[in-house]
């Protein structure tokens, strides 16, 4: 993911789109988040994941960047 579509996310992503900023696999993805390991905040929402995008931008080292 390049730094231009990292900025033009929403607010709030699914774990795949999270996971592919973070060059994380889908399994090693829900692995970590079912455990709590994922490198960002992560929150459940019925069946599935979401990530708040600031804190995905965070450990990318984005954040001052694209806000």
């Amino acid at each position: 993911m390049t730094v231009a579509e990292a900025a033009a996310l929403p607010a709030v992503v699914d774990l795949m789109t999270a996971a592919r900023a973070l060059r994380i696999g889908r399994t090693t993805a829900y692995a970590l988040a079912r455990e709590g390991g994922f490198p960002c905040p992560v929150v459940r929402v019925g069946g599935g994941y979401r990530v708040p995008t600031a804190g995905l931008l965070r450990v990318l080292g984005l954040e001052t960047q694209t806000g």
